[in-house]
């Protein structure tokens, strides 16, 4: 259970004067010393960029060779000051992803610790601007996607589970949270079966899979309809990327203040901590190497799509 976090992480971001120096302080009291924060500004405003490594027994960052999972937590803002009031519904993905950071702290103090590394990143910005969007308004950032994918996206995660509020579509109508199939390097590739069996045991329910389109895994600013951002992760890595996107079933707007349900966020943490635990024991795979090999032998190469060809 990842309540007692996700209550503890919403009760730090829901403030007009939420840094990422106090998440860091939380990281810290939770066992987790590896963190830093990064202060990004520019004339729009400014976002705290948050990065922790929650280290493994065998992980990468200490000569070790289980494999490492990123988490991401992807939003515009925790909070769009001074339009609304509040904790927005888009910060749902930062709460999600410090929690499930803080859980793993937790477990490593009372004696489980992964055999991987795993890498979790984010941002905090409290006054985020909006922005209009067709069928409900977006959140917005004072930060482009290049450069957070640039404090978010590290080269040492093997595989990323993105997570991010997608609510705000017509696309995917359930409570809950719901996952994309794997994509890499350009390629929409099959649900992970593996993913699949611990949505369903974290949930209790049939799993659900929400659609992707060839524009959705194409950078921002190249005028492309995209779902959100949840998929942008998949832009500037090699690694595979799923998407874990917390839903409504009616269209919830990003910038909407009361809208967190904390049971579906503590849902999402508990499925990315299984899968961290099953991903650094190499039990749980992202996509088939086989497979994906023989698809690139066939048609050649997809990272096209990973680049902005915008004239």
């Amino acid at each position: 259970m990842a309540f007692k976090q996700v209550i503890d992480v919403y009760e730090l971001l829901d403030s007009a004067y939420v840094t990422g120096e106090q998440a860091a302080a939380m990281l810290r009291d939770a066992g987790v010393s590896a963190v830093t924060v990064t202060k990004v500004s520019n004339s729009t405003g400014s976002t705290d960029f948050v990065k922790t490594m929650i280290s493994g027994t065998n992980g990468k960052s200490k000569g070790g060779t289980a494999p490492t999972l990123g988490i991401i937590g992807r939003l515009g803002g925790v909070g769009a000051r001074p339009e609304r009031i509040g904790f927005v519904s888009d910060g749902d993905g930062a709460l999600a992803a410090l929690a499930a950071a803080v859980k793993l702290g937790s477990m490593q103090q009372k004696g489980d610790t992964l055999p991987g590394d795993v890498i979790i990143s984010t941002h905090i910005c409290p006054n985020a601007p909006t922005r209009p969007h067709d069928p409900v308004p977006f959140m917005s950032s004072p930060i482009d996607m290049e450069t957070k994918n640039a404090y978010e996206v590290d080269p040492q995660m093997d595989a990323i589970l993105s997570v991010d509020t997608t609510k705000g579509n017509r696309i995917i109508n359930c409570r809950g949270f719901a996952i994309s199939p794997t994509v890499k390097e350009g390629y929409i590739l099959r649900v992970s079966e593996d993913l699949l069996g611990l949505m369903q045991n974290v949930s209790g329910r049939l799993p659900t899979v929400f659609p992707l389109t060839i524009q959705d895994i194409t950078p921002y600013g190249n005028d492309l309809y995209h779902l959100n951002s949840i998929m942008q992760p998949c832009t500037a890595t090699t690694a595979p990327v799923v998407g874990v996107a917390i839903t409504t079933e009616v269209a919830v707007p990003g910038c909407a203040t009361g809208a967190t349900n904390l049971a579906d966020v503590d849902a999402v943490v508990r499925f990315m901590v299984e899968v961290a635990k099953e991903f650094s024991q190499g039990n749980c795979r992202f996509y088939d190497s086989n497979e994906y090999a023989l698809l690139t032998e066939l048609y050649g190469s997809m990272s096209h799509f990973q680049k902005n060809r915008k004239s």
